[in-house]
């Protein structure tokens, strides 16, 4: 018998020899030495965190929450740095676990122990515990309204909003040839009492990058002054431009000259403020939390920085021309707090007895030397009327407030704009003042374009009690009628004391308009050799001007009040 072998009889038994041989994969060796390779990790880490550092700033210091994203990051950077010098050795996913554990052992401990203390100080600052601290942080102090806040003079009364002053000085900038091409202005428009005035202040900023490398030998090269009163815009030209502000770049950067010189402060946002004496200043309140690690925010003064030169000094009290320490979102978050918490914090959930809230806006004024935040306090339980407001000094945070109850801001609002509804206008936030010992809400009148027609004042306690006028002088005229006629003050009481001194200026008449505003008859007039109407009469203020023609050559007298934007308003008149 003969027996064959058949390679079909091997059932599988297969050889490939186009297959390539399996190789064992090797473990990447480390990088020289243990020392070498944590001066590597150590380096790289430190590389990266100067350069995380320099570019977004995070403030040294523990009751910052940026300051623990920023020891995360190294420590994970630390980590990869590792593993990557190591080789990744270890078999499986346990071998790797033990491997990645034994070469980041000091960041792994690091970052749990900032975890425990950022959790530990997040609950000891925690509201639920420290109801009683966090009412604390605002001092409130009852006052009567009529003895302590005095009847203001028109001098002080701002009478523009923000949006007013940017289209005022957008508007300015644009007539300036040699700057419009290359600047902007700055949208801080900081409010600040200046020699005894109300103004804005704001400076340019570089239109762009480019024309930022054109110009930034120089520096920005003015900052604009608007008078609240009399909306006049005032460039400040500067013979050695800002070099250290918000628009600039690299070390000149004025968050980054800030957080260079003091590693370790958490700061406001920078205010643009100028002194006495014009030098333009940022004032950067140091901020500090105080229950807790991150609860509590408070102030504790300021570093004023030179914007000219970059000179940078802490002032623990600010001297007394710094109108912005404590910005009005701090006040008002503290006030809440006292507000919703000064019987505890159940309270404020379960009965809310005496628990009070600030009202949805806020508005500025000049009271002597400083400036002060004013908004409306009404009660948790929205009612759109309002048990009283304060008033809080921005240097200082005094905070006094008076139970004055009434129609809360948006009621007056309203109630103003229904007086010229067929005008369309828009109520600027309103003012509190005193006017003839009556609490009452004083308005500007804007038109579509954001430029103020219009004044309005508003009874707090009978806030149907509306007046309107196109000046300052006119309307407070009308209100003071009306409250007579509502028999909330004598006849007496009527009358305007004006007291600011008086000017003139002459001209003979090449043209007259008229126009009827609120039932009163205006008359417009504009002299030979100007191209504008410089001067209106009131036939309510000056009974003779229906006897004006042209060719008539007259004398206007009118006081500093009298200025508007568009033309003078006159107080009387003489016929030559």
């Amino acid at each position: 018998m003969e027996f064959k072998f058949n390679g079909a009889d091997a059932e599988g038994f297969k050889v490939d020899f186009n297959a390539a041989p399996k190789r064992e994969r090797k473990p990447r060796k480390p990088i020289g030495s243990k020392s070498k390779r944590i001066a590597i990790n150590t380096l790289v880490t430190l590389l990266f965190g100067a350069i995380y550092f320099y570019v977004q700033l995070p403030a040294i210091n523990l009751h910052a929450e940026e300051f623990y994203g920023f020891v995360f990051l190294l420590c994970a950077v630390y980590c990869v740095c590792a593993l990557i010098t190591s080789g990744f050795q270890g078999e499986g996913v346990k071998g790797y676990f033990s491997f990645v554990k034994k070469q980041c052992t000091i960041p792994f401990f690091l970052s749990a122990a900032l975890i425990i203390t950022a959790v530990v100080g997040g609950i000891t600052g925690w509201v639920v515990l420290r109801a009683d601290d966090y009412q604390a942080l605002l001092t409130v102090t009852p006052a009567d309204f009529t003895d302590e806040v005095d009847e203001i003079s028109y001098d002080q009364i701002p009478m523009l909003d923000k949006d007013s002053a940017e289209k005022l000085g957008d508007r300015k900038l644009g007539e300036l040839a040699d700057m419009v091409s290359q600047f902007e202005v700055s949208e801080d428009y900081t409010q600040i009492n200046y020699h005894g005035r109300p103004v804005r202040v704001t400076p340019l900023r570089y239109g762009d990058i480019i024309k930022w490398f054109n110009n930034r030998s120089e520096g920005l090269p003015a900052y604009l002054i608007i008078d609240m009163v009399t909306q006049n815009v005032e460039v400040v030209r500067l013979e050695d431009g800002m070099k250290y502000t918000t628009a600039e770049h690299f070390s000149r950067n004025l968050y980054r000259h800030l957080r260079f010189q003091y590693p370790t402060m958490m700061f406001e946002n920078p205010i643009f403020e100028i002194d006495e004496d014009g030098t333009p200043y940022w004032v950067c309140a140091k901020k500090e939390k105080t229950i807790g690690l991150f609860g509590g925010v408070d102030n504790n003064g300021a570093v004023l920085v030179n914007a000219l030169t970059g000179e940078s000094e802490y002032f623990e009290q600010p001297p007394a021309w710094v109108d912005h320490v404590y910005s009005a979102e701090l006040i008002i978050n503290q006030y809440d707090y006292y507000g919703m918490y000064h019987n505890g914090f159940w309270n404020s959930i379960f009965g809310q007895r005496d628990v009070t809230v600030t009202t949805d806006g806020y508005n500025y004024i000049a009271v002597g030397d400083d400036v002060y935040l004013y908004t409306g306090i009404t009660s948790v339980v929205s009612d759109e009327s309002n048990i009283g407001f304060i008033l809080s000094n921005q240097r200082t945070k005094q905070t006094s407030f008076y139970s004055v109850a009434g129609a809360e801001e948006y009621s007056a609002m309203d109630s103003a704009e229904g007086q010229v509804q067929h005008l369309h206008y828009q109520a600027t936030f309103p003012l509190l003042l005193n006017i003839a010992e009556q609490p009452t809400y004083f308005m500007a009148l804007k038109d579509a374009a954001q430029l103020v027609k219009m004044y309005a004042m508003v009874n707090v306690s009978q806030y149907q009690i509306v007046a309107t006028g196109a000046s300052v002088a006119e309307c407070e005229q009308n209100y003071r009628t009306m409250l007579a006629q509502n028999g909330l003050i004598s006849n007496g009481q009527v009358g305007i004391d004006q007291t600011s001194e008086k000017h003139e200026i002459s001209g003979v008449i090449a043209e007259i308009r008229t126009a009827v505003i609120d039932g009163n008859t205006n008359y417009f007039l504009r002299f030979e050799g100007k191209d504008s109407f410089s001067v209106r009469v009131a036939a309510n203020r000056t009974p003779y001007a229906p006897l004006l023609s042209v060719g008539d050559s007259v004398v206007v007298i009118y006081t500093d009040y009298d200025v508007g934007q568009y033309w003078i308003d006159a107080s009387d008149l003489d016929i030559r």
